[in-house]
């Protein structure tokens, strides 16, 4: 065991992709073999992503017979593709067999019409209804990442019975760690683990040692909600219902992974002043990478106008005290930042869960508090900073008394209504149904900047009389 655990740790640590390619060319096809059955199926899966798409067909018939399908699941959508393209009807109703339906459906959903075409074609009766079903349900809901391969018993049935049935079953299943007991009416009325029934008696009736305490959701709720779930249950499946509560399917933990980690890049792009990409970076074209970002910039740089415009209406205040303009990119700069910690917080809890938009007022009142002895700290500093730095070292004399309190008036009052905006707009967002992490970091920078320069302004008219 040792040694087949260095073997694959040292294969780990070696360019695949290329050793793979030259066995290909070569036709070294028994020392290809002997390489590959020592690797996972995941990490054999993105070899066909770095290999010529012309030895996909090759590479995949060397692959063995039994792992086939797992691989097949595990390689990205251009090699499926090229391999669907060149399979006969026959090789592809044979990986059509294997897969579980709701990998059948992922490929579909990304693939183009002519292949989706051959896909149903060569799917069974059975299949086809099933992906059918599946491929109705909205993108973002749970029913469109379940699978309906899983073991349903009856609560009248023994363990024997119980085993006898998912012996029969079990191959075609996506899981069976974890069954599921439902009525005449497949109503879902319990959950039973294999564990509970390895440690009960031949003869125990599932009614009786089953868990009536079921956690399901419904086909469509969102399924970001119902990945959310595993994380706080623990789960390795989840089970989801019609309206009628009857069980339709489940949601295996793998694919709520996928999801969690989708929604993740998905807020990191929109957070980053991104539109989400469906692709990878290195798989991106110039073209769809400058049109993911393009928008967005556009968007930033015209509400920017506004900044200019305030700067452009106090410009006669400006000429009295020039001191003023040195301290502009400061205080934006400050009141991004403050804004910016408060939104990534509220766009992270919304995420996870943590937090409801109905909590907007418990928010605000944290966050006021956190902002007030943030801006103290840092308006004490500031003074201390323009007096000594600024006065007294750079020997600048336009910089006064009245010119460090303004500025430190400022940054206090900015400091507050950035937490306050940026606690309070991913909020608002998500009230109003808009995804939260668009009132991330650019906009509430560019709404924090007009805000913090009309304050700079007002205060400074008031304090120097300009």
């Amino acid at each position: 065991m040792a040694e087949e655990t260095k073997e694959i740790q040292e294969l780990e640590e070696r360019d695949l992709a290329e050793e793979v390619l030259t066995l290909l060319k070569e036709k070294r096809f028994s020392a290809l073999r002997e390489m590959i059955a020592m690797l996972p199926s995941a990490d054999i899966g993105v070899l066909f992503s770095e290999i010529p798409t012309e030895y996909h067909r090759l590479f995949y018939r060397l692959l063995p017979k039994e792992y086939a399908a797992e691989i097949f699941v595990e390689m990205d959508y251009d090699a499926q593709e090229s391999l669907i393209s060149s399979f006969s009807d026959g090789e592809l109703q044979e990986i059509l067999n294997e897969l579980f339906l709701d990998d059948t459906a992922d490929i579909i959903e990304e693939m183009p019409a002519g292949v989706v075409a051959r896909i149903l074609k060569n799917s069974s009766p059975e299949a086809r209804r099933d992906l059918n079903m599946l491929l109705r349900y909205p993108r973002d809901s749970a029913g469109s990442i379940m699978t309906t391969e899983f073991v349903a018993l009856k609560k009248n049935m023994t363990v024997d019975q119980a085993f006898r049935i998912i012996r029969q079953v079990a191959i075609d299943k996506e899981t069976i760690y974890t069954c599921y007991i439902t009525d005449e009416n497949r109503r879902l009325i319990g959950v039973i683990s294999a564990k509970t029934l390895l440690i009960s008696p031949l003869d125990a009736v599932l009614g009786d040692i089953m868990d009536d305490r079921v956690i399901f959701v419904q086909t469509h709720t969102d399924r970001e909600e119902a990945a959310r779930k595993f994380n706080k249950y623990d789960f390795l499946a989840l089970p989801v219902v019609d309206n009628e509560e009857r069980l339709v399917g489940i949601i295996t933990v793998d694919d709520a992974i996928d999801v969690i980690q989708e929604e993740q890049e998905e807020d990191f792009s929109i957070m980053a002043a991104i539109t989400p990409a469906e692709t990878s970076y290195v798989k991106s074209s110039v073209w769809s990478l400058w049109s993911a970002r393009i928008p967005w910039l556009l968007i930033l740089t015209l509400t920017a106008t506004f900044t200019g415009m305030i700067i452009t209406g106090f410009e006669n205040a400006l000429k009295v005290c020039v001191a003023l303009t040195a301290f502009i990119p400061m205080l934006m700069g400050t009141g991004g930042n403050a804004g910016s910690q408060a939104s990534t917080t509220i766009v992270r809890g919304l995420s996870l869960g943590e937090i409801e938009t109905a909590d907007i007022w418990h928010v605000l009142w944290k966050e006021l508090r956190v902002s007030l002895l943030c801006a103290v700290s840092l308006a004490a500093v500031t003074f201390g900073k323009v007096m000594l730095i600024d006065r007294l070292l750079l020997n600048n004399p336009d910089v006064t008394l009245s010119v460090a309190a303004v500025v430190a008036a400022t940054l206090a009052l900015t400091v507050v209504c950035a937490k306050l905006l940026g606690c309070s707009l991913p909020l608002l967002a998500k009230k109003i149904g808009l995804d939260p992490a668009v009132m991330a970091n650019p906009f509430i920078t560019t709404v924090v900047d007009t805000v913090s320069l009309l304050l700079y302004f007002l205060i400074a008219k008031s304090l120097l009389g300009i």
